[in-house]
């Protein structure tokens, strides 16, 4: 086999010259291969001769599966000794000719586009400065300490607010019963306003065992028509009246709700750590995306369409992952269903994400070229021992495994890299207009966890071991 590579914008083109000899040998391959498929009528199936299975399907009948394998094997020796060349899409095939000295086709495809690195080092990259104020602690404390309550039944007084009753009610309009207006065991939290306005209010002074007729009024905006602006009457018979009892804030919550917390001033102090550790962390993570977005920006790059397109395609798929986990298995055509958006809507909404991960990508491969890193095979053997494979995973499997761990541990060191180069400022602390982003368990407080990493090593990461593989 004989091939010229030519470079033209944004692909490359391969011509092919396969000797005819080889060619021949390749349809002799292919017709011993595929024989077994015809049914000749005079002979078994499979041991019909070649000419005579060529003179019912056609001279081409075999063409098919012996292109493929000559080209199977000729591109990819091509691409094993023209390392330069990374395809990005799948090449697009023209035929050439077969004459009496040779078999010729070529293919031209869309390659990884070189990009020019702007600035990368010696940034200013803004980092948020934290800080955790004392509604925050506190709210985490209420938190707790709503977790840590417990409800108790309440027989010597009447219904206050606040207190959660257990009732059966039966409503009427005008006499008649109404659909939906009936119910036994129903819980209700006094002063919730779960229910029609004016309802709750008059359960206030009620007592264990008692029944009596409540009257409402169906708002106007009511959603059910028949029952818009309607006076109804509801009868109501009180089984149960419990109240939350919140314990107090003392020594003794505090070893309650954790395990190395004695008082509480060190409860408020650890607290304190957690959030502000939880509140660096973000902070960390947004300013590395934040340093990523210049250096991405400051870079000159064509990112073919291909490669948008195969972009959106992974952030459907991961998409489709994070469905099935939240809601048990849902599938992407079901949230399309039930939302009403199209999948055309879905790729346009994320196709400027997509371009930012794609350039993200392409600037952190240059780096990485540029400055030489590189992980050693023992990094690799050191990260695999962590999680050692199954006894019965093949070959093909472990070499993928390999592959994407070395992936991840080079964009790990391009990104500590960048993150030594580059000077983090913090920026002026904004004001705090929520309590702590992410509520704390009573009993423990936890750490960001893994899946919480830097959103471009994420984004970096997928597509790097492919060559590897």
């Amino acid at each position: 086999m004989d091939y010229k590579v030519e470079k033209q914008k944004g692909a490359v083109k391969i011509d092919f010259s396969v000797a005819v000899s080889e060619w021949k040998e390749e349809m002799t391959n292919a017709y011993f291969k595929t024989r077994g498929k015809y049914n000749i009528p005079g002979f078994r199936k499979g041991h019909a001769p070649r000419g005579v299975i060529e003179s019912m399907y056609g001279k081409g009948v075999f063409f098919e599966e012996a292109f493929e394998s000559v080209f199977k094997r000729c591109y990819g020796e091509v691409l094993d000794k023209e390392s330069w060349i990374f395809p990005v899409d799948d090449p697009k095939i023209d035929l050439g000719e077969e004459t009496d000295e040779k078999f010729t086709f070529n293919v031209v495809v869309t390659v990884k586009p070189e990009i020019k690195l702007g600035a990368y080092k010696g940034l200013e990259v803004p980092k948020a400065k934290v800080s955790v104020s004392a509604s925050e602690v506190d709210y985490e404390i209420e938190h707790a300490r709503e977790h840590a309550s417990r409800m108790v039944d309440i027989n010597d007084r009447a219904v206050k607010d606040g207190d959660t009753v257990t009732i059966d009610y039966s409503g009427s309009v005008n006499g008649v019963k109404f659909a939906g207006g009936t119910a036994e065991k129903q819980e209700l939290v006094i002063g919730s306003h779960s229910f029609i306005p004016g309802f709750e209010e008059q359960l206030v002074g009620m007592n264990k065992g008692e029944t009596k007729d409540i009257t409402v009024k169906f708002p106007d905006d009511y959603h059910a028509e028949d029952l818009k602006g309607k006076d109804a009457v509801f009868t109501v018979s009180l089984h149960e009246i419990k109240f939350k009892q919140l314990p107090e804030l003392n020594d003794e919550f505090a070893r309650d709700v954790t395990e190395n917390c004695n008082t509480m001033a060190e409860y408020k102090a650890h607290i304190e750590k957690t959030i502000l550790e939880h509140k660096e962390k973000h902070a960390e993570t947004d300013s590395e995306n934040e340093m990523l977005k210049m250096i991405a920006d400051a870079c000159e790059v064509d990112i073919p369409q291909c490669m948008i397109d195969s972009e959106i395609d992974y952030m459907l798929a991961d998409f489709e992952m994070q469905l099935q986990r939240a809601y048990g298995g849902m599938k992407l055509s079901d949230y399309f269903k039930y939302t009403g958006l199209k999948e055309i809507d879905f790729r346009r909404q994320r196709r400027d994400s997509a371009i930012s991960n794609v350039k993200t990508r392409l600037a952190l491969e240059k780096i990485i070229e540029t400055e030489k890193l590189e992980v050693s095979d023992k990094e690799v053997d050191k990260e695999l021992e962590k999680n050692a494979p199954k006894a019965d995973e093949s070959a093909e499997i472990s070499a993928r495994r390999r592959a994407y761990v070395k992936s991840d541990l080079l964009m790990t060191k391009v990104i500590d890299f960048l993150k030594s180069n580059n000077k983090f400022v913090e920026k002026k602390e904004e004001a705090e207009k929520k309590p702590a982003a992410k509520k704390t368990t009573a009993k423990k407080t936890t750490e960001q966890s893994g899946e919480e990493k830097s959103a471009a090593k994420k984004t970096a990461t997928k597509k790097t071991a492919k060559k590897e593989e």
